[in-house]
């Protein structure tokens, strides 16, 4: 098995792209390396493509990615109580690694931001789950004994990471939500060096 955890989102105003880095920080300060890939948009047109390789940012994910990480971070934006399309739809086309077992017991855990309070950041969180205990993966969400989940008056969850916007499309993180996003790749990388060593 590989040493990285695949640090998989989708972002379109940038918070979900902070916390991914955040996370990323997290796992790379347990000596295992992050891996950041996100995916492409989806498009009504019939006319409209999109280039194989983004002209910014982190790379499209591809299928090896699953196969080769030791475990998985899945982000997305809420939309409607769920994950956005863009995710959904590269989830919705990896049939072929659970068939193959891609991910068993390999660990995970989802993390997701919103424009409102009441935004369905733990819905979404919940919905993200359902792909990966489909494929065998271990959910690993975040335990209270992070005691940013007592006092943030932002995002937190004990689904996983999150983040509030306030309305205004902000990417910067509150301070509880940097160190839970940290506090989330840290228990992903622990989780998957005991997992890799049985």
């Amino acid at each position: 098995m590989s040493n990285h955890i695949l640090i998989l989102y989708y972002s379109r105003n940038g918070a979900t792209k902070a916390m991914a880095n955040r996370i990323a920080q997290g796992v790379e300060s347990m000596g295992m390396q992050a891996k950041l890939r996100t995916v492409p948009e989806v498009s009504t047109g019939i006319d409209h493509t999109q280039p194989s390789v983004p002209t910014s940012g982190d790379p499209f994910v591809q299928k090896s990615d699953l196969k080769a990480c030791s475990g998985l971070a899945l982000g997305s934006p809420t939309r409607f109580g769920n994950m956005a399309c863009a995710l959904k739809y590269f989830i919705d086309t990896t049939s072929g690694e659970w068939l193959a077992g891609a991910l068993v017991n390999k660990p995970a855990g989802v993390f997701t931001s919103t424009g409102s309070m009441h935004g369905g950041q733990e819905s979404t969180l919940l919905s993200m789950m359902l792909p990966l205990l489909h494929h065998g993966m271990v959910i690993a969400g975040l335990p209270y004994t992070h005691p940013e989940l007592h006092s943030t008056k932002t995002g937190g969850s004990p689904y996983g990471a999150t983040h509030y916007a306030h309305g205004d499309k902000s990417e910067k993180l509150s301070d509880d939500e940097r160190a839970l996003c940290f506090a989330q790749g840290q228990r992903l990388a622990s989780l998957a060096q005991k997992l890799a060593n049985h």
